[in-house]
Protein backbone atom coordinates (compact mmCIF):
# COMPACT_ATOMS: atom_id res chain seq x y z
CA UNK A 1 0.00 0.00 0.00
CA UNK A 2 2.90 2.34 0.68
CA UNK A 3 4.16 4.12 -2.39
CA UNK A 4 7.05 5.68 -0.47
CA UNK A 5 10.16 3.57 -0.82
CA UNK A 6 12.80 5.49 1.06
CA UNK A 7 13.36 7.97 3.82
CA UNK A 8 14.00 11.65 3.35
CA UNK A 9 16.67 13.95 4.76
CA UNK A 10 14.46 14.85 7.74
CA UNK A 11 14.77 11.23 8.92
CA UNK A 12 18.54 11.22 8.50
CA UNK A 13 18.68 14.43 10.54
CA UNK A 14 16.44 12.96 13.24
CA UNK A 15 18.53 9.80 13.57
CA UNK A 16 21.76 11.76 13.68
CA UNK A 17 20.49 14.19 16.33
CA UNK A 18 19.00 11.39 18.43
CA UNK A 19 21.88 8.93 18.19
CA UNK A 20 24.93 11.15 17.95
CA UNK A 21 28.00 9.59 16.38
CA UNK A 22 30.74 7.70 18.16
CA UNK A 23 33.55 6.21 16.11
CA UNK A 24 34.67 3.91 18.94
CA UNK A 25 32.36 1.16 20.15
CA UNK A 26 30.52 1.81 23.43
CA UNK A 27 27.78 0.15 25.45
CA UNK A 28 24.32 1.59 24.87
CA UNK A 29 21.80 2.04 27.70
CA UNK A 30 20.94 -1.67 27.52
CA UNK A 31 24.60 -2.74 27.60
CA UNK A 32 24.77 -3.61 23.89
CA UNK A 33 27.99 -2.78 22.02
CA UNK A 34 27.18 0.04 19.60
CA UNK A 35 29.10 2.22 17.14
CA UNK A 36 28.56 5.09 14.72
CA UNK A 37 24.98 6.35 14.72
CA UNK A 38 23.65 3.62 17.01
CA UNK A 39 24.63 0.58 14.94
CA UNK A 40 24.83 -2.75 16.77
CA UNK A 41 25.93 -4.78 13.75
CA UNK A 42 27.83 -4.29 10.51
CA UNK A 43 26.69 -4.82 6.91
CA UNK A 44 27.95 -8.42 6.96
CA UNK A 45 25.90 -9.20 10.10
CA UNK A 46 28.88 -9.19 12.46
CA UNK A 47 27.96 -7.73 15.84
CA UNK A 48 29.80 -4.63 17.05
CA UNK A 49 32.23 -5.37 19.87
CA UNK A 50 33.98 -3.16 22.35
CA UNK A 51 37.33 -2.09 20.90
CA UNK A 52 35.96 -1.61 17.38
CA UNK A 53 36.80 1.70 15.68
CA UNK A 54 35.38 3.07 12.43
CA UNK A 55 35.90 6.20 10.34
CA UNK A 56 33.32 8.96 9.88
CA UNK A 57 32.71 7.71 6.32
CA UNK A 58 32.14 4.18 7.61
CA UNK A 59 29.65 5.58 10.15
CA UNK A 60 27.77 7.38 7.36
CA UNK A 61 27.79 4.25 5.19
CA UNK A 62 26.54 2.13 8.09
CA UNK A 63 23.77 4.64 8.80
CA UNK A 64 22.64 4.56 5.16
CA UNK A 65 22.79 0.77 5.12
CA UNK A 66 20.65 0.41 8.25
CA UNK A 67 18.16 3.04 7.10
CA UNK A 68 17.69 1.08 3.88
CA UNK A 69 17.10 -2.12 5.87
CA UNK A 70 14.47 -0.36 7.99
CA UNK A 71 12.98 1.37 4.93
CA UNK A 72 12.39 -2.03 3.37
CA UNK A 73 10.92 -3.43 6.56
CA UNK A 74 8.47 -0.58 7.14
CA UNK A 75 7.42 -0.77 3.48
CA UNK A 76 6.59 -4.45 3.96
CA UNK A 77 4.66 -4.24 7.23
CA UNK A 78 2.60 -1.07 6.83
CA UNK A 79 -0.57 -1.96 4.96
CA UNK A 80 -2.27 1.45 4.83
CA UNK A 81 -1.47 4.57 2.88
CA UNK A 82 0.78 6.87 4.90
CA UNK A 83 2.58 10.07 4.05
CA UNK A 84 6.33 10.74 3.99
CA UNK A 85 6.42 12.15 7.53
CA UNK A 86 4.51 9.20 8.95
CA UNK A 87 6.84 6.86 7.11
CA UNK A 88 9.95 8.66 8.40
CA UNK A 89 8.68 8.54 12.00
CA UNK A 90 8.03 4.80 11.74
CA UNK A 91 11.45 4.13 10.19
CA UNK A 92 13.09 6.12 13.03
CA UNK A 93 11.13 4.11 15.59
CA UNK A 94 12.23 0.90 13.87
CA UNK A 95 15.84 2.11 13.76
CA UNK A 96 15.78 2.79 17.49
CA UNK A 97 13.65 -0.06 18.84
CA UNK A 98 14.23 -2.75 16.23
CA UNK A 99 12.13 -4.42 13.58
CA UNK A 100 10.64 -7.03 15.90
CA UNK A 101 9.47 -4.45 18.40
CA UNK A 102 7.66 -2.50 15.69
CA UNK A 103 6.20 -5.75 14.32
CA UNK A 104 4.60 -6.70 17.66
CA UNK A 105 3.57 -3.19 18.70
CA UNK A 106 0.12 -1.74 19.14
CA UNK A 107 1.63 1.26 17.34
CA UNK A 108 1.83 -0.75 14.10
CA UNK A 109 -1.66 -2.21 14.58
CA UNK A 110 -3.10 1.28 14.99
CA UNK A 111 -1.20 2.65 11.98
CA UNK A 112 -2.49 -0.23 9.86
CA UNK A 113 -6.03 0.29 11.16
CA UNK A 114 -6.18 4.09 10.84
CA UNK A 115 -2.94 6.02 10.25
CA UNK A 116 -4.60 9.27 11.37
CA UNK A 117 -5.76 7.94 14.75
CA UNK A 118 -4.63 10.55 17.32
CA UNK A 119 -4.00 7.79 19.90
CA UNK A 120 -0.99 6.73 17.82
CA UNK A 121 0.90 9.44 19.72
CA UNK A 122 0.28 7.52 22.96
CA UNK A 123 1.69 4.37 21.37
CA UNK A 124 4.97 6.06 20.43
CA UNK A 125 5.23 7.42 23.96
CA UNK A 126 5.04 3.98 25.56
CA UNK A 127 8.55 3.26 24.27
CA UNK A 128 10.59 5.47 26.63
CA UNK A 129 12.09 2.87 28.98
CA UNK A 130 15.24 0.78 28.97
CA UNK A 131 15.18 -2.97 29.61
CA UNK A 132 15.26 -2.32 33.37
CA UNK A 133 12.11 -0.16 33.09
CA UNK A 134 14.00 3.09 33.74
CA UNK A 135 12.51 6.11 31.97
CA UNK A 136 15.21 7.58 29.71
CA UNK A 137 15.09 11.33 28.99
CA UNK A 138 16.71 10.76 25.59
CA UNK A 139 13.92 8.38 24.59
CA UNK A 140 11.27 10.79 25.87
CA UNK A 141 12.76 13.44 23.58
CA UNK A 142 13.10 11.06 20.64
CA UNK A 143 9.52 9.82 20.90
CA UNK A 144 8.28 13.43 21.10
CA UNK A 145 10.18 14.21 17.89
CA UNK A 146 8.73 11.11 16.21
CA UNK A 147 5.19 12.07 17.23
CA UNK A 148 5.72 15.64 16.01
CA UNK A 149 7.03 14.35 12.69
CA UNK A 150 4.32 11.69 12.35
CA UNK A 151 1.51 14.22 12.74
CA UNK A 152 3.19 17.04 10.80
CA UNK A 153 1.51 17.86 7.50
CA UNK A 154 3.55 17.14 4.39
CA UNK A 155 4.22 20.34 2.49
Amino acid sequence: MIDIKQHSQSLVDLVKSSEGCKLSAYLDTNGIPTIGYGATYYKDGTKVKIGDIITQQEAEDLLNYHLTVYDNHVTQIVTTKINQNQYNALVDFCYNCGMHMLDISTLLRKVNSNPNDPTIALEFNKWIYDQKKNKLPGLVTRRAKEVELYFKNVE
